[in-house]
């Protein structure tokens, strides 16, 4: 790993960048960095793999994985908001994943942040992890799968739900930012989501993208039903 930004100059993230579909503003999130100081502890982390995930009728297909499919609800109330929002969601009553909220207010869609390299804090990182789940084994598994970025960045369900990425605005104690490339990454893949179960899990949905052989980047594995979908 590079331990610093990989290649090109990085700009504050905007509402107008986020303003798009998810699956349209997913790739242009990879090699930017997200920022957070919680407790007094900042950890960056470059983003190397990310997930779109659309709200109710939104784009050309409904998106069946989404968590925003049926409409609004409790849980995903922060996915209806304005873009650059971050959707703190508990994943099997474990996990706080944090997602960027993207298209316009009132519009859900969120963009899953699967997978990065931690640049800096990685004393603070690496003790978050291990309180939640054991030894590390490497660096490059830090922030190597949602859960586990999680835990790098310190944000968590249910009380960092909805903490601002541009503003930067205090919340519950915590900040964070989002800065991106100012010049996107071309060397990009995509392909189906990871675990996500049935047609959702396909080909169908290619809303997965990911910096090629970059090794923070988690492995594939096919969801429920989804290899014979």
């Amino acid at each position: 790993m590079s331990g610093a930004p990989m290649g090109g100059a990085l700009r504050p993230a905007t509402r107008a960048d986020l303003l798009g579909l998810p699956v349209e503003v997913a790739p242009r999130l990879l090699g930017g960095t997200l920022t957070t100081v919680v407790s007094g502890e900042v950890v960056v982390i470059r983003l190397t793999e990310v997930e779109a995930y659309h709200g109710a009728g939104t784009g050309d297909r409904p998106d069946p994985a989404s968590h925003a499919r049926m409409g609004r609800t409790a849980r995903n109330a922060t996915m209806w908001g304005e873009p650059g929002h971050l959707y703190v969601y508990l994943s099997h009553g474990i996990h706080s994943c944090v997602n960027v909220v993207s298209g316009p207010e009132g519009v859900a869609g969120g963009i899953l942040l699967r997978a990065g390299e931690v640049i800096e804090g990685r004393d603070a990182a690496t003790r978050r992890r291990r309180e939640r789940r054991g030894a590390v084994r490497a660096d490059r598994d830090l922030a190597r799968g949602p859960g586990r970025f999680g835990d790098a960045v310190g944000l968590r369900h249910p009380v960092h739900d909805g903490i601002d990425a541009i503003t930067g605005a205090d919340h519950a104690g915590a900040t964070a930012r989002l800065e991106l490339r100012a010049e996107p990454l071309e060397r990009l893949a995509s392909g189906p989501r990871v675990g996500v179960a049935g047609t959702a899990g396909t080909d169908a949905f290619p809303w997965r993208f990911w910096i090629e052989s970059d090794p923070t980047v988690s492995a594939f594995r096919w969801g429920r039903g989804a290899r014979d979908a």
